[in-house]
């Protein structure tokens, strides 16, 4: 096998990983320079950043939810929802907190292929959990030279084919009726390097009203071109038909019965369809001066049908005017696709070392949204009709500086231009809601590390970023109907201090942070009394906290880590369109404190074993900060065994969630329609599965 070009040889991670991991990886120039080499005792990226190793992306888990691998990275709140209808949830310092379906304010990347649109919505759910190696999530001011929504990066990387042929099985079942199932097969042949999975899960559900069935392929080819050159191909799918959406439970619902629907689920019968595919290249080729060239490119397509609960026809107001509905049945018909030329040159100016990346990028989504009434269950008469359309074009360049063996700069800066454009089809209701709006910013970052011993880094760090509305927050206007084009990005200064300690078994990472965001994205203020989510900008609001990483090995093959996050997050400025005055209340969604700790034994002869725990602080649900989730501490355990049997390895697993059957809320839906803003964690459960792989060589 060829070697893999130097732009493919960088993680960004704080813990460094295999060195398997820093040949194969297949990196953008900017996700290679925000980065530090992976050999060097200390880790010398003057932000904060995780590393989520393979052995921790699925240990003895479902493997099915992106959430079971970031719990363990601070300051990211990712929680299961318990509703596969609208995915996990992610938080990034409370970037995201907001969002009531898929991730907003935090960006997701796969293999160097974004998987999250140009408007700023990611679906985590595409992640191939399967064929992951590691996941590298950056926080901080650095993560601004992303571009939009970049409150955090969370960057994922398959594992290239293996050397021999292996196919590799794996089933798992569980409380709920929960099952599934994956199939990998991966290899190298000659100079073309094939991995591929399939999967399918089933549930019936936590609770009531909750069945889904989600369906996952993935298939990834490298070759070699010659010495210098490499050809990725990446195709990924997901379908998954009829998924139940149980909605959220009101605080009364939530003491007569935890499990119910919420809502009117069952009588609009409430659920969402997704069909997902898309197709990524990655070209890399070093020049004949060591330069790199990187050139990707992507497409896809995204059909979604979603059932609200609610009929979504015209209505009366209090002036006895005709409100036009916009439907409670959606449609979408998403294409999206996109590119990037990207350079990158180790040099010197004045003297100094220097890591130059430079390059364009361009992402495009086309989406033909229909809005339907939803006669319980049953799609109606259309009510709405148009299309959107985003397009994104950014440049950056980004730079780090070997001042001397001690000292490092890293400075960098990306412009942005994202076009929001609607063209309204549906002229029944006497109006034409077409338009347009323009966002333009640019975000500089800058950060400075400075080497104390080999053992220890010391870093500080400062950006400016932007996080433009979604479509789905421009979707709907207070009063009328037609896109919400007063909805303005809003915009952070992002300050960070840290130190990164590497000495011998202990691993030690510890940040200060200090974010102030104008114009914070919030969800509309009628939302308790109404069904239709709406979106307004807040004033300003302000997070400071600590972020503290600890990994310590211990004698008798025993290992501990823990991940615990302050945060102090609240409204500096906030008045609503009631005139209620919010400044001083806490940012709904996001705790004070929130932890995770594991202590695992892995002793010689392949079993494994480890004890959990998760705790989250009081949340609150909604801007007035009245309506609130107790905090709680959960404890889950986990075990394992690997037995190798010549080309044949066989594993076993067992894992038991909630071993103390605590009853808590795991996820809030902030400011949610009808005040349904709870979605309870389950009791205890279990999960038992066996995974058989059988390599040729």
């Amino acid at each position: 096998m060829t070697q893999i070009p130097r732009v493919t040889t960088t993680l960004l991670l704080a813990l460094a990983g295999p060195a398997l991991a820093t040949e194969s990886s297949i990196k953008l120039p900017t996700q290679t320079i925000l980065g530090n080499r992976p050999a060097a005792e200390a880790d010398t990226l003057p932000s904060a950043s995780s590393h989520v190793s393979s052995s921790a992306v699925s240990p003895f888990n479902l493997g099915a939810n992106l959430s079971e691998s970031l719990q363990r990275v601070p300051g990211v709140l990712a929680l299961n929802r318990q509703n596969y209808a609208q995915d996990v949830q992610i938080s990034s310092r409370g970037f995201g907190a907001r969002a009531q379906f898929g991730v907003r304010g935090v960006r997701l990347i796969q293999d160097g292929i974004p998987l999250t649109m140009p408007d700023g919505q990611g679906q985590p759910a595409l992640f191939d959990l399967d064929g992951m190696q590691y996941i590298d999530v950056l926080r901080g001011p650095l993560s601004a030279l992303y571009g939009n929504a970049s409150g955090g990066i969370i960057q994922a990387y398959s594992a290239p084919a293996p050397l021999h042929p292996t196919l590799d099985s794996r089933s798992a079942v569980g409380s709920d009726g929960l099952w599934r199932s994956r199939l990998k097969y991966g290899g190298q042949h000659g100079d073309l390097g094939i991995t591929a999975n399939i999967s399918r899960l089933e549930t019936d559900g936590y609770r009531d009203h909750s069945q889904a069935r989600r369906d996952i392929a993935n298939l990834r080819l490298d070759w070699d071109i010659d010495d210098a050159s490499t050809l990725t191909l990446l195709l990924n799918s997901l379908d998954q038909p009829e998924t139940q959406d149980p909605l959220g439970l009101t605080a009364e619902s939530l003491k007569e019965d935890r499990r119910q629907f919420g809502g009117n689920a069952e009588k609009f019968d409430t659920r969402k369809s997704v069909q997902h595919n898309q197709i990524g290249l990655n070209y890399q080729r070093r020049l004949d001066n060591d330069d790199q060239l990187t050139i990707v490119a992507y497409t896809g397509e995204r059909d979604v049908q979603q059932y609200l609960g609610f009929p979504g026809g015209d209505s009366m107001n209090s002036q006895n005017q005709v409100v036009p509905g916009s439907g409670g049945v959606i449609e979408l018909d998403r294409r999206f696709g996109g590119g990037e030329v990207g350079w990158l040159r180790d040099t010197q100016l004045f003297s100094v070392p220097v890591e130059l990346a430079a390059g364009l990028t361009y992402g495009y989504q086309g989406e033909g949204r229909k809005g339907f009434v939803n006669n319980d269950g049953r799609k109606g008469d259309l009510k709405r009709d148009e299309f959107n359309r985003v397009d994104s074009k950014e440049a950056y360049l980004i730079s780090t500086w070997a001042l001397t063996n001690q000292w490092s700069l890293t400075a960098g800066v990306r412009h942005s231009r994202v076009e929001f454009e609607s063209q309204d089809d549906f002229l029944g209701d006497g109006s034409d809601d077409s338009g347009s709006v323009d966002y333009r910013q640019t975000t500089p970052a800058l950060g400075i590390s400075y080497q104390w011993s080999p053992a220890l880094t010391l870093y500080a760090a400062a950006g400016q970023g932007f996080e433009t509305p979604t479509f789905q927050e421009l979707a709907y206007r207070p009063n009328g109907s037609g896109l919400n084009f007063a909805l303005q990005p809003s915009e952070s200064v992002n300050t960070e201090v840290g130190f990164k300690l590497r000495q011998g078994d202990t691993r030690v990472d510890v940040a200060l942070f200090y974010t102030r965001v104008n114009d914070e994205i919030v969800t509309g203020v009628e939302q308790a009394t109404t069904e239709r989510s709406t979106y307004a900008n807040a004033g300003k609001s302000t997070r400071r906290g600590m972020e503290l990483a600890v990994e310590q090995q211990l004698p008798y093959d025993l290992n501990a880590y823990m991940a615990y996050t302050y945060m102090d997050a609240r409204f500096d400025e906030y008045v609503d369109g009631n005139g209620n005055d919010y400044a001083g209340n806490y940012l709904p969604g996001v705790p004070r404190h929130s932890l995770y700790a594991e202590l695992a034994w892995a002793p010689a002869g392949g079993f494994s074993t480890a004890l959990e725990a998760q705790s989250l602080s009081k949340r609150y649900a909604t801007d007035n900060n009245q309506a609130t989730a107790p905090g709680y501490a959960a404890f889950n355990w986990r075990a394992g065994y690997r037995q190798e049997l010549g080309n044949w390895a066989l594993e076993p697993f067992v894992r038991v969630d909630n071993l103390t059957d605590k009853e808590y809320i795991g996820s809030l839906i902030v400011n949610g329609a009808g005040a349904r803003y709870y979605e309870p964690a389950p009791e205890r459960n279990w999960l038992a599965g066996i995974g058989l792989q059988y390599q040729w060589r």
